[in-house]
């Protein structure tokens, strides 16, 4: 159909040329060229007319995993019949299998899920699948099962590595991983896995969507697709039309249970790192910075004098850690990271996460009304955070109480009967102490909340009522409309973007 319409026009285009012939050859054949690479074009837009052969190049290398593991029973040759959680039935019923004692006799439980080949005999699938496994189990397209050992996992990203025993290689070719990076919403992609224990299935879809965070982990970057992907497909891989892996089946969206065409997949490239990782060291080699981080609001870059809001703020910095020694400082914006923009704080966390530990990288801030660069040795996060010691600066005695009707919220000082009514203890309090907010004010548009403890405002620290209202009138004085708290709560430190009432 489309070459009928190609000669059509190209017909019609030569009964419009001059009459030297000459001229009418070289004009026709430019015409030609012109006419079928928009024609190769618009063909190569359409869906593809059959998958079959991608498919049948692609399944010998998709692998069905098996683990095994033995669950203990509690209550052996009889079930506990199920009652409503805090009925008095429950206890009595546990109470009295209890009481009968006896050996615990032990059963194997089996879960079916899936995964992919890459190189040297290595298996990838998601951590999920072969969590608590003691026998793991590749069954290969030809129904050829094989023993795996775990060579490394990664909860924070859900994905895994095996390995084959006894160095046996597989017949299969290993398979390509892509960059996710360059796949657009409404591509075509393939989805092969294990669902329901099957064996090699293949579905097809467009991607949906990309980037999506499904609060799975702190490393969220997930393509969403409408490929059905159902229970047993988790790790296996998703395809773009040229076989590439672009990323790991890892979860459905699905109130029966059943896909309702709403599937996520692991974005390849931040699959990949932890991947090379794995099977270089047995575990992730992450970079860290030693932030702990927000993104700006607009009230945040109102009164820190951005033009937008952009990059992340720095809440807390980690005593002796990387940025500590690089001198960030708490109530710096990240704005750059290794030469790389920062949009928002996902962005930030995989960069650092992905970057080579001790290696030295600049950093962009911005601090007190313009850029500076720092350099940061990139320090290891899996060594380093478990013992990182967040603190940031305080002020000194505190003093006066007064009224902020600027912010909506009233201050005092941390006397006895303060810390007993908001539960602050005996430690030493540097700051103020919120007391009071008024409801349909900026501060309780915020979630400021009365027990808070304002510790700096516009990154300057405050030790007195009468302090915050003098950073109040800086602000003003500047035609800022907001100002920065940095507010402490049960020990943990945030940073606050405030409006200032008009007049107030």
């Amino acid at each position: 159909m489309t070459q009928w319409v190609v000669s059509r026009v190209f017909i019609r285009a030569l009964d419009s040329l001059p009459d030297d012939r000459l001229v009418r050859w070289m004009i026709a054949g430019l015409l030609a060229v012109a006419t079928f690479a928009a024609a190769a074009a618009a063909q190569a837009r359409t869906a593809p007319q059959s998958f079959a052969d991608l498919a049948e190049r692609l399944l010998p290398s998709v692998v069905n995993i098996a683990t095994t593991q033995t669950l203990r029973s509690s209550h052996p040759g009889i079930e506990i019949p199920q009652f409503p959680p805090g009925s008095p039935f429950e206890d009595f019923f546990k109470h009295f299998f209890d009481r009968q004692g006896g050996p615990h006799p032990e059963r194997r439980a089996t879960s079916l899920g899936s995964g992919f080949i890459i190189q040297d005999s290595y298996v990838v699938t998601n951590n999920h699948v072969i969590e608590e496994a003691e026998e793991i189990t590749v069954i290969l397209h030809d129904d050829t099962r094989l023993e795996a050992e775990l060579v490394g996992r990664d909860p924070k990203t859900d994905v895994a590595v095996l390995k084959i025993k006894n160095g046996r290689e597989l017949s299969a070719p290993p398979l390509v991983l892509g960059q996710s990076d360059s796949v657009r919403v409404g591509d075509w992609v393939l989805a092969i896995g294990n669902p329901f224990g099957l064996g090699g299935t293949v579905t097809a879809g467009i991607v949906s969507a990309r980037g999506r965070d499904i609060n799975a982990g702190p490393y969220d970057d997930f393509i969403q697709t409408d490929a059905s992907i159902n229970k047993g497909n988790s790790g296996g891989p998703m395809f773009n039309t040229r076989g590439q892996v672009i990323g790991i089946n890892t979860a459905i969206y699905s109130p029966s249970g059943g896909s309702v065409g709403i599937g996520f997949a692991l974005a390849m490239d931040v699959a990949e790192p932890v991947i090379r990782q794995l099977i270089k060291y047995g575990r992730t080699k992450r970079g860290w910075l030693g932030v702990s981080i927000q993104n700006v609001t607009q009230e945040v870059a109102e009164s820190l004098g951005l033009d937008a809001p952009k990059g992340v703020l720095v809440a807390a910095v980690s005593r002796n850690g990387p940025a500590d020694e690089a001198g960030i400082e708490a109530g710096d914006v990240i704005l750059a990271f290794d030469g790389r923009e920062v949009p928002e704080m996902r962005d930030l966390s995989r960069m650092v996460a992905e970057a080579e530990v001790d290696r030295k990288v600049s950093v962009t801030v911005w601090r007190e009304g313009r850029k500076r660069i720092v350099e940061v040795s990139v320090g290891e996060r899996e060594e380093a955070e478990p013992s990182a010691d967040w603190t940031h600066d305080g002020g000194a005695e505190l003093s006066s109480r007064i009224r902020i009707p600027a912010l909506g919220l009233w201050l005092t000082p941390p006397t006895e009967a303060v810390r007993e009514r908001f539960g602050l203890g005996d430690g030493e309090i540097k700051g103020i102490v919120v007391s009071r907010v008024d409801s349909d004010g900026p501060a309780a548009e915020k979630g400021i909340q009365p027990g808070d403890i304002i510790v700096e405002v516009n990154q300057r620290e405050v030790a007195t009522a009468a302090d915050v209202e003098a950073r109040i009138k800086e602000a003003r004085d500047l035609e800022r409309r907001s100002v920065l708290l940095f507010i402490e709560r049960d020990g943990d430190l945030r940073i606050v973007g405030v409006r200032l009432l008009d007049g107030g």
